[in-house]
């Protein structure tokens, strides 16, 4: 029995496939191709095709034998899903109820859902647990818990079973260097700030200095993507053992500040690196940091890249080597 993995070629995604394929998976992969990249596919079978195409979904479906569905294909850009919330509620709503139903058509019950923690919104506490308030701030948020509410009506009604993870910061790169973060436009800090050590950036912004932190910079909990891949694999396996529908967070659990990720890439990278200090940006929470002690209990999981500093250094093997990326 294949996994499907929507949006596969991805920077996530690829990842997971890359950690599917080294546990035996056999693979099949669904992605437009307008984000992701043909060559950070290490295997598997892909189909170039959109979510919303239901005949080409169909067609998947009818020719693999797929008994559970990682599901990464979304947009995900915070500041875009502001500006045309169209795209947002098409290409994450409608794209996932499109899936469904084709599951739903296949007998295919088990999906593995990538969410994030923006459907929290600004958070009431720190560190983040799965049962506080969700409010999301923004467009983007708001389609990925709309995509979790869908879910948990389709195990309802449906007995489609879900296991929802909302993570934090990915970072990092693959182990073989083979595989990395490559987006465009790049709106992630620790490969802008990797940018900027190879010159391809004049300077880094740092948006707010006077946030009420150790050194006045934002604070984020940043999780290597291989250990975001892993926890994905763990929760097809739950699911595969008949347990029920769940949501976890996945982060480290630990806090690193902007001017921190910014003074470890030097150190990693022995370059130096320009900040401009710039205004706060509206809605940036002065600290996200997660409790991941429900991953850890129910799915066995635990990151092996806790260090900021090795999860900068495994990017910055990737950076160093591929500067323009995948070279499209």
């Amino acid at each position: 029995m294949a996994i499907l993995v929507t949006g596969g070629a991805g920077y996530i995604g690829s990842h997971t496939v890359a950690e599917l394929l080294e546990r035996g998976e056999e693979v099949v992969v669904i992605d437009n191709l307008l984000t992701g990249h043909r060559e950070a596919l290490l295997g598997g079978k892909l189909y170039e095709g959109d979510l919303r195409d239901k005949v080409t979904l169909a067609k998947l479906f009818s020719e693999n034998k797929i008994d559970a569905v990682i599901h990464f294909a979304a947009s995900s850009l915070v500041g875009e899903s502001m500006k045309d919330p169209v795209k947002y509620y098409d290409n994450n709503v409608y794209g996932t109820q499109c899936l469904l139903e084709a599951m739903q058509q296949a007998g295919v019950d088990k999906i593995v859902f990538s969410s994030t923690a923006a459907t929290y919104g600004e958070p009431e506490k720190v560190p983040i647990e799965e049962t506080d308030r969700t409010e999301p701030a923004n467009v983007y948020g708001e389609t990925k818990l709309t995509m979790e509410r869908m879910m948990a009506w389709f195990d309802k009604v449906l007995g489609i079973k879900y296991v929802a993870l909302r993570y934090f910061n990915a970072a990092g790169a693959h182990k073989s260097g083979k595989i990395g973060e490559d987006h465009r436009p790049e709106s992630h800090l620790i490969p802008l700030v990797l940018q900027t050590a190879l010159k391809q950036r004049g300077s880094i912004a740092v948006f707010g200095d006077d946030y009420p932190t150790e050194d006045g910079t934002c604070v984020r909990d940043y999780i290597h993507v291989s250990d975001l891949a892993d926890a994905h694999v763990r929760a097809v396996t739950y699911l595969r053992s008949g347990s029920a529908s769940n949501i976890f967070n996945l982060g480290n659990g630990l806090g690193f500040s902007v001017k921190q990720v910014i003074e470890t890439a030097k150190k990693v990278t022995g370059l130096d690196i320009p900040v401009v200090i710039q205004e706060r940006r509206a809605g940036d929470p002065a600290v996200l940091v997660a409790s991941s002690d429900k991953a850890r209990s129910v799915l066995g999981w635990n990151p092996q890249h806790a260090d900021v500093e090795g999860i900068i250094r495994s990017a910055w093997n990737w950076h160093s080597s591929n500067p323009q990326g995948y070279g499209e």
